[in-house]
């Protein structure tokens, strides 16, 4: 059983169809990369996933049990499935082990000592226990991004989503990023990424499903994306050309 599974999954926002069947599994230690061109839906589809976005239509299971039903603690549901925001989304008033520590204190009651001790223990797991004191305006792009990976790793989620983790950091980051992601995966991490960063992917990814149109058009490893799958599409969406340009 795949630790999450998507059927049929739809979200239209009027009468424009963001999702339009999206069928999706996302297996325990998955490192996997959604791709696809601007609007086709990939960040709805992660929004979908724990519930910041509500599909139109669809099943969403995570461990066997359907998340979309009335009934379903949406709170606890988002610290299974953690969220790393485009832009971090930290609280720019508190500093980095305050940004850590506050879920932790919030919804799972930690006492103050138990809550620093476990953020501190993310901290350094990311390199980042020396800057604790730091508030986010004191903290460069890719500080601010472990920050908030070390927010979502302290909840103990089952799975992390990562929305764009490249799209707010210069190109001279991504080899940083990348070798973030890869040292998370060796820790069994389980981690479904969306990114338009060709070059990201190639480093990261076990798989890649391509979006487009709101349903998944293909999903394979990128060395077959890139060169021999057989529609004409995608091979021009992972072209070889546009993966050197990248670079």
């Amino acid at each position: 059983m795949a630790l999450i599974e998507i059927r049929n999954l739809h979200k239209k926002f009027g009468t424009q169809n963001a999702l339009a069947g999206v069928n999706l599994d996302v297996h325990e230690f998955d490192l996997k990369v959604v791709m696809g061109p601007s609007g086709c839906g990939k960040s709805t589809l992660l929004r979908c996933l724990n519930r910041l976005i509500e599909p139109t239509s669809g099943e969403i299971y995570f461990r066997g049990q359907d998340i979309l039903g009335a009934r379903v603690d949406v709170r606890a549901l988002r610290q299974s499935i953690g969220f790393v925001f485009q832009q971090f989304a930290l609280y720019r008033h508190l500093t980095a082990l305050d940004n850590v520590t506050l879920g932790l204190r919030k919804l799972r009651g930690f006492s103050k000592e138990q809550a620093n001790e476990k953020a501190l223990f993310e901290l350094n797991r990311l390199e980042m226990a020396a800057h604790r004191d730091k508030y986010p305006a004191q903290l460069s792009g890719g500080q601010k991004q472990r920050v908030a990976i070390a927010r979502a790793l302290a909840m103990d989620p089952a799975v992390v989503l990562f929305d764009e983790p490249t799209s707010a950091l210069d190109p001279l980051m991504v080899r940083e990023v990348a070798e973030l992601f890869n040292h998370l995966r060796r820790e069994n991490v389980t981690m479904l990424c969306v990114t338009h960063d060709l070059v990201l992917a190639s480093q990261i990814a076990d798989r890649v499903v391509f979006l487009d149109e709101g349903v998944v058009k293909a999903e394979d490893d990128i060395a077959h994306l890139i060169k021999e799958h057989p529609d004409l599409q995608v091979r021009s969406f992972f072209g070889g050309d546009a993966l050197a340009r990248s670079k």
